[in-house]
């Protein structure tokens, strides 16, 4: 799977053949879009809470379990089976950074409860593979085994420090608690600014091609990692002649990358 996040489908082809999607699917047209996706040879991510995490929260900001449980649970009666079992659904994606305080109204969301979501998900379609965003650090750190959780999602960016000691705690993290590990980049906002390309955050740059062929030549060559995913996609950016050839070269990687199950 090499896939950048909210691509529309129009744009899969021979280099990205996948991506994340939220907002713009609903339990009435979600099965049309599968089917398109399938027809690209797609490989998704499906975020069921209607993307915003706003729709997950309560008045004080913080995480609401139950909001996020009638959300799913409005999939409940579509059949998603084949489309899991053909891999054009890789992962559930339940949520987005749990560990950052700041995004969830001064508190975390804590480890076990990204485990009962991943447990209600699993209640529903229990194939279907569970994923977070999040550091693995920050995973490792649960007083407890996961069961329902599969896997975990991170991306390199320059500000993370040294690129093979990221990786390779990153990895430590998830097989300290059997993990499976989607590696990716942030493309758009985690260049060392030898780019000169201004990324979408004030005080960010996007990577350069010259980047993108580092990072993502050491992420790909990690056998763990069950598949590559780019922050995030942008017409302007991913239109540039240096940035379309960086990622024709990391995709023919991705193809040639040994299939690893996210399921560890």
């Amino acid at each position: 799977m090499f896939a950048s996040d909210n691509i529309p489908l129009q744009y899969f082809n021979s280099v990205h053949n996948g991506s994340k999607y939220g907002g713009v699917i609903t339990p009435s047209n979600v099965m049309k879009f599968l089917a398109d996706a399938r027809a690209k040879g797609g490989r998704l991510f499906l975020k069921l809470h209607k993307g915003a995490d706003s729709y997950v929260k309560n008045a004080d900001g913080t995480f609401s379990l139950t909001k996020w449980k009638a959300l799913v649970n409005s999939y409940r009666n579509l059949d998603f089976g084949p489309y899991i079992a053909d891999g054009t659904i890789v992962a559930h994606f339940i949520i987005d950074e749990p560990h950052r305080a700041a995004k969830w109204g001064g508190k975390i969301i804590p480890h076990a409860t990204v485990e009962a979501m991943a447990q209600y998900s699993k209640q529903i379609w229990p194939t279907w593979t569970t994923i977070t965003h999040t550091q693995m650090t920050w995973l490792a750190s649960a007083p407890f085994s996961y069961r329902y959780l599969d896997a975990g999602w991170s991306h390199y960016a320059a500000g993370k420090g040294e690129l093979n000691k990221w990786i390779a705690g990153e990895i430590a993290g998830a097989k300290s608690k059997r993990l499976g590990l989607l590696m990716g980049l942030n493309v758009l906002d985690g260049g060392n600014g030898s780019s000169g390309i201004k990324g979408w955050a004030s005080g960010k740059w996007a990577m350069s091609a010259s980047e993108l062929r580092t990072y993502g030549t050491a992420v790909l060559n990690q056998s763990y990692a069950c598949a590559f995913f780019m922050w995030a996609h942008d017409l302007s950016y991913y239109g540039r002649s240096d940035i379309k050839s960086a990622m024709a070269t990391l995709s023919t990687k991705a193809k040639a990358h040994p299939k690893t199950s996210c399921q560890q």
